[in-house]
Protein backbone atom coordinates (compact mmCIF):
# COMPACT_ATOMS: atom_id res chain seq x y z
CA UNK A 1 0.00 0.00 0.00
CA UNK A 2 1.37 3.48 -0.96
CA UNK A 3 2.09 5.74 2.29
CA UNK A 4 -0.10 8.79 2.53
CA UNK A 5 0.23 11.70 -0.31
CA UNK A 6 2.24 9.51 -2.24
CA UNK A 7 1.64 10.15 -6.06
CA UNK A 8 -0.80 7.52 -7.56
CA UNK A 9 0.99 8.51 -11.00
CA UNK A 10 4.67 9.18 -11.68
CA UNK A 11 6.53 9.26 -14.72
CA UNK A 12 10.34 9.75 -15.14
CA UNK A 13 12.12 10.73 -18.29
CA UNK A 14 9.59 9.72 -20.11
CA UNK A 15 10.10 9.96 -24.11
CA UNK A 16 8.33 8.59 -27.29
CA UNK A 17 9.45 9.63 -30.91
CA UNK A 18 8.42 7.64 -34.04
CA UNK A 19 10.35 7.15 -37.88
CA UNK A 20 8.26 8.66 -40.14
CA UNK A 21 10.15 9.42 -44.07
CA UNK A 22 13.61 7.69 -42.71
CA UNK A 23 13.40 10.75 -40.31
CA UNK A 24 12.84 11.05 -36.23
CA UNK A 25 9.65 12.23 -34.85
CA UNK A 26 9.76 13.30 -31.16
CA UNK A 27 6.31 13.75 -30.00
CA UNK A 28 7.11 13.55 -26.15
CA UNK A 29 10.37 14.54 -24.49
CA UNK A 30 11.69 13.54 -20.78
CA UNK A 31 8.37 14.63 -19.41
CA UNK A 32 8.93 14.30 -15.68
CA UNK A 33 5.54 14.64 -13.30
CA UNK A 34 3.59 13.49 -10.70
CA UNK A 35 -0.40 13.25 -9.83
CA UNK A 36 -1.91 12.90 -6.59
CA UNK A 37 -4.60 10.79 -5.63
CA UNK A 38 -7.51 13.21 -5.28
CA UNK A 39 -6.16 15.61 -8.09
CA UNK A 40 -7.62 16.82 -11.28
CA UNK A 41 -5.00 18.19 -13.63
CA UNK A 42 -5.74 19.31 -16.91
CA UNK A 43 -3.61 18.66 -20.05
CA UNK A 44 -3.61 21.26 -22.21
CA UNK A 45 -1.54 21.23 -26.05
CA UNK A 46 -3.11 21.89 -29.31
CA UNK A 47 -3.72 19.07 -31.75
CA UNK A 48 -1.14 17.01 -32.70
CA UNK A 49 1.35 18.31 -29.58
CA UNK A 50 1.67 14.76 -28.15
CA UNK A 51 -1.59 14.55 -25.93
CA UNK A 52 -2.94 11.49 -27.13
CA UNK A 53 0.55 9.94 -26.92
CA UNK A 54 0.82 10.56 -23.56
CA UNK A 55 -2.53 9.11 -22.75
CA UNK A 56 -1.71 5.39 -24.41
CA UNK A 57 1.21 5.70 -22.51
CA UNK A 58 -0.49 6.41 -19.26
CA UNK A 59 -2.60 3.63 -19.57
CA UNK A 60 0.00 1.21 -20.91
CA UNK A 61 -1.25 0.94 -24.72
CA UNK A 62 2.00 2.03 -25.56
CA UNK A 63 5.15 1.91 -24.70
CA UNK A 64 7.88 4.79 -24.47
CA UNK A 65 10.62 5.00 -26.45
CA UNK A 66 13.23 5.70 -23.01
CA UNK A 67 11.98 6.29 -19.48
CA UNK A 68 9.06 4.88 -17.84
CA UNK A 69 5.83 4.98 -15.73
CA UNK A 70 4.65 4.15 -12.22
CA UNK A 71 1.69 3.11 -11.44
CA UNK A 72 -0.05 2.91 -7.99
CA UNK A 73 3.34 0.54 -6.48
CA UNK A 74 4.07 -0.92 -9.65
CA UNK A 75 6.70 0.25 -12.38
CA UNK A 76 5.00 -0.39 -16.25
CA UNK A 77 8.57 -1.59 -17.39
CA UNK A 78 8.15 -4.55 -15.17
CA UNK A 79 4.59 -5.69 -16.75
CA UNK A 80 3.97 -8.01 -18.94
CA UNK A 81 1.27 -6.54 -21.67
CA UNK A 82 -1.21 -9.19 -19.71
CA UNK A 83 -0.60 -7.31 -16.41
CA UNK A 84 -1.12 -4.04 -18.18
CA UNK A 85 -4.17 -4.97 -19.47
CA UNK A 86 -5.48 -6.12 -15.91
CA UNK A 87 -4.40 -2.57 -14.30
CA UNK A 88 -6.30 -0.79 -17.22
CA UNK A 89 -9.07 -3.41 -16.43
CA UNK A 90 -9.15 -3.12 -12.65
CA UNK A 91 -7.88 0.49 -12.04
CA UNK A 92 -8.16 2.57 -14.69
CA UNK A 93 -11.18 4.23 -16.77
CA UNK A 94 -11.10 5.77 -19.62
CA UNK A 95 -13.14 8.61 -21.39
CA UNK A 96 -12.94 8.38 -25.45
CA UNK A 97 -13.46 11.62 -27.38
CA UNK A 98 -15.66 10.07 -29.72
CA UNK A 99 -17.28 8.00 -26.87
CA UNK A 100 -17.63 4.70 -28.41
CA UNK A 101 -21.13 3.72 -27.27
CA UNK A 102 -23.19 0.67 -28.91
CA UNK A 103 -25.34 2.26 -31.13
CA UNK A 104 -28.08 -0.86 -31.03
CA UNK A 105 -27.63 -0.98 -26.82
CA UNK A 106 -29.94 1.83 -24.65
CA UNK A 107 -28.46 3.14 -22.04
CA UNK A 108 -28.45 1.13 -19.56
CA UNK A 109 -26.99 -1.82 -21.78
CA UNK A 110 -24.01 0.34 -22.42
CA UNK A 111 -23.45 0.96 -18.91
CA UNK A 112 -24.13 -1.98 -17.84
CA UNK A 113 -21.61 -4.00 -19.82
CA UNK A 114 -18.85 -2.59 -18.02
CA UNK A 115 -19.57 -4.45 -15.09
CA UNK A 116 -20.03 -8.21 -16.95
CA UNK A 117 -16.19 -9.09 -15.62
CA UNK A 118 -17.36 -7.88 -12.00
CA UNK A 119 -20.52 -8.10 -11.13
CA UNK A 120 -22.20 -11.97 -12.82
CA UNK A 121 -25.83 -11.40 -12.29
CA UNK A 122 -27.26 -9.26 -15.26
CA UNK A 123 -29.92 -7.62 -12.77
CA UNK A 124 -27.21 -6.35 -10.37
CA UNK A 125 -25.34 -5.06 -13.37
CA UNK A 126 -28.78 -3.56 -14.69
CA UNK A 127 -29.75 -2.03 -11.38
CA UNK A 128 -26.15 -0.07 -10.69
CA UNK A 129 -26.43 1.19 -14.05
CA UNK A 130 -30.25 1.99 -13.55
CA UNK A 131 -28.87 3.87 -10.12
CA UNK A 132 -26.11 5.56 -11.70
CA UNK A 133 -27.88 7.01 -14.92
CA UNK A 134 -30.91 8.38 -12.47
CA UNK A 135 -28.00 10.15 -10.44
CA UNK A 136 -27.06 11.58 -13.52
CA UNK A 137 -30.34 13.14 -14.39
CA UNK A 138 -31.06 10.46 -17.26
CA UNK A 139 -33.98 8.74 -15.49
CA UNK A 140 -35.80 9.58 -18.29
CA UNK A 141 -33.14 8.10 -20.98
CA UNK A 142 -32.92 4.44 -19.50
CA UNK A 143 -33.65 2.64 -22.25
CA UNK A 144 -33.07 5.26 -25.48
CA UNK A 145 -30.48 4.22 -28.18
CA UNK A 146 -27.23 6.40 -27.98
CA UNK A 147 -28.87 7.92 -31.52
CA UNK A 148 -31.70 9.24 -29.59
CA UNK A 149 -29.68 11.02 -27.17
CA UNK A 150 -28.63 14.73 -26.98
CA UNK A 151 -24.20 15.09 -27.30
CA UNK A 152 -24.46 15.74 -23.69
CA UNK A 153 -26.41 13.32 -22.67
CA UNK A 154 -24.16 10.83 -24.82
CA UNK A 155 -21.44 12.16 -22.83
CA UNK A 156 -23.00 11.36 -19.50
CA UNK A 157 -23.77 7.84 -20.55
CA UNK A 158 -20.18 7.08 -21.46
CA UNK A 159 -19.07 8.92 -18.34
CA UNK A 160 -21.86 6.70 -16.40
CA UNK A 161 -19.84 3.29 -17.97
CA UNK A 162 -16.31 4.49 -17.14
CA UNK A 163 -17.46 5.46 -13.20
CA UNK A 164 -19.47 2.51 -12.54
CA UNK A 165 -16.28 0.39 -12.57
CA UNK A 166 -15.37 3.13 -9.86
CA UNK A 167 -11.34 3.55 -11.04
CA UNK A 168 -8.56 5.03 -9.50
CA UNK A 169 -7.42 6.82 -12.68
CA UNK A 170 -9.34 8.59 -14.80
CA UNK A 171 -8.24 9.64 -18.41
CA UNK A 172 -10.42 11.88 -20.51
CA UNK A 173 -10.03 13.04 -23.82
CA UNK A 174 -11.78 15.82 -24.58
CA UNK A 175 -14.56 15.03 -22.49
CA UNK A 176 -16.36 18.49 -23.09
CA UNK A 177 -14.98 19.27 -26.57
CA UNK A 178 -18.60 18.69 -28.25
CA UNK A 179 -20.25 20.36 -25.92
CA UNK A 180 -21.77 24.14 -25.31
CA UNK A 181 -21.43 25.70 -21.98
CA UNK A 182 -23.93 24.47 -19.79
CA UNK A 183 -23.92 20.63 -20.88
CA UNK A 184 -19.55 20.82 -20.80
CA UNK A 185 -20.58 22.68 -16.82
CA UNK A 186 -22.97 19.51 -16.01
CA UNK A 187 -20.30 17.21 -17.18
CA UNK A 188 -17.16 18.83 -15.25
CA UNK A 189 -19.74 19.17 -12.22
CA UNK A 190 -20.36 15.11 -13.00
CA UNK A 191 -16.65 14.25 -12.79
CA UNK A 192 -15.46 16.56 -10.31
CA UNK A 193 -18.43 15.12 -7.61
CA UNK A 194 -16.68 11.64 -8.87
CA UNK A 195 -13.08 12.77 -7.80
CA UNK A 196 -14.39 14.39 -4.26
CA UNK A 197 -15.96 11.19 -2.92
CA UNK A 198 -13.82 8.51 -4.20
CA UNK A 199 -10.42 10.41 -3.83
CA UNK A 200 -9.52 8.96 -7.20
CA UNK A 201 -7.41 10.95 -9.84
CA UNK A 202 -8.07 12.47 -12.84
CA UNK A 203 -6.25 13.82 -16.24
CA UNK A 204 -8.02 15.94 -18.78
CA UNK A 205 -6.78 16.31 -22.31
CA UNK A 206 -7.67 19.27 -24.18
CA UNK A 207 -7.00 21.68 -27.09
CA UNK A 208 -9.73 24.39 -26.21
CA UNK A 209 -12.20 25.40 -23.72
CA UNK A 210 -11.85 24.06 -20.40
CA UNK A 211 -13.08 25.28 -17.12
CA UNK A 212 -9.87 25.45 -15.64
CA UNK A 213 -10.83 26.59 -12.20
CA UNK A 214 -12.11 22.74 -11.81
CA UNK A 215 -8.58 21.74 -11.96
CA UNK A 216 -5.73 21.53 -8.89
CA UNK A 217 -3.19 21.64 -12.39
CA UNK A 218 -2.38 22.67 -15.44
CA UNK A 219 0.07 21.17 -17.79
CA UNK A 220 0.84 22.02 -20.92
CA UNK A 221 2.58 20.00 -24.05
CA UNK A 222 4.23 22.07 -26.82
CA UNK A 223 6.11 20.39 -29.35
CA UNK A 224 6.47 17.14 -27.06
CA UNK A 225 7.93 18.88 -24.11
CA UNK A 226 6.14 19.17 -20.95
CA UNK A 227 5.65 22.16 -18.76
CA UNK A 228 3.08 23.22 -15.90
CA UNK A 229 1.16 26.83 -16.00
CA UNK A 230 0.40 28.55 -12.88
CA UNK A 231 -3.28 28.75 -12.35
CA UNK A 232 -4.42 32.40 -11.81
CA UNK A 233 -7.79 32.29 -9.64
CA UNK A 234 -9.18 35.22 -10.71
CA UNK A 235 -9.62 33.70 -14.43
CA UNK A 236 -13.00 32.95 -15.56
CA UNK A 237 -14.31 30.13 -15.30
CA UNK A 238 -14.52 29.70 -19.37
CA UNK A 239 -11.61 30.72 -21.62
CA UNK A 240 -9.56 29.28 -24.35
CA UNK A 241 -6.20 28.46 -23.37
CA UNK A 242 -3.17 29.79 -25.36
Amino acid sequence: MMPINAPLVRCEHLSKSFSMDHMERHVLREAEFQICPGETVLLFGKSGQGKSVLLSLLCGLDKPTMGDIYFDGIWYSSCTQKQLAEIRRKHIGIIFQNLNLIPSWTAVENVAAALEDFVPSANIRNARARQLLEEMDLADRLHHLPAELSMGEQQRVAIARTLIREPKFILADEPTGNLDAVAAGQIVHLLRTYIHHTNSTMLIATHGVFPAMNCDRILNITGGVLTQLVRIKSEPMWKVMS
